[in-house]
């Protein structure tokens, strides 16, 4: 099952609209409705304070099949947070550990600043929370990956702890137990090789970046 987050963020229609065709259970953070009901998708659900979402957009919510959450603006939480928590609900009750998060990135350095945080948040909790937008796909994690990639994507691995030990298969720039610094952004700007990559996170946590060059 893939279950989405669709916050209000950068938007792209045409790859919005591929991407939430793959989605079996979305979640809107308030204006991130905006996005999917101007492509014709009603969410499962909708969570925030509602400050955003457009007048009529909350009015078809209303009158459909749609769990509508509203929140006071004044809270702890970000729209985004409250949305995250019930999307791992459902992860937990379907089993699944990953929740794709789209509308994340742009508009506000502050607000994607502050998904970072919950997606290492979630990462120490065992979830894989995958941000995508048009031109990036991006997790965090320890331990090991295998990426299905293809040759010359790029690809950079940001330390988010202090320091992360890294060994890599499949790119122009191997690691073997390499040291990837919070301070010093070394990992940016590999190369893939081929249609697998493979990475293991000895120590640490580390920010994936794959850029997607057009591919959804």
């Amino acid at each position: 099952m893939i279950i989405a987050v669709l916050a209000n963020g950068a938007w792209d229609s045409e790859w919005g609209k591929q991407a939430l065709e793959k989605a079996d259970y979305l979640i809107c953070a308030d204006g991130g409705a905006n996005h999917a009901l101007s492509l014709g998708f009603m969410p499962d659900r909708l969570i925030g304070d509602l400050d955003s979402i457009l007048p009529e957009y909350l009015l078809q919510c209303q009158e459909a099949d749609c769990l509508i959450e509203r929140y006071p603006r004044e809270k702890d939480e970000t729209d985004l947070e409250l949305a995250l928590l019930q999307a791992q609900k459902k992860a937990m009750l379907e089993g699944e550990r990953d929740i794709w998060l789209y509308g994340g990135t742009g508009k506000r350095i502050d607000h994607f600043l502050g998904n970072l945080s919950l997606m290492l948040a979630y990462a120490h909790q065992g979830y894989r929370i995958r941000l995508a937008d048009p031109w990036h796909e991006m997790w965090v994690f320890h331990g090991n990956e295998k990426i299905r990639t293809f040759q010359g994507q790029e690809l950079s691995l940001i330390a988010l702890s202090e320091k992360a030990v890294v060994s890599t298969r499949g790119l122009y720039y191997p690691l073997d137990h390499g040291v990837l610094r919070q301070d010093i952004p070394r990992g940016v700007s590999n190369v893939c090789l081929g249609e697998e990559v493979g990475i293991e996170v000895h120590e640490g946590w580390v920010l994936l970046i794959l850029l997607k060059d057009g591919r959804v």
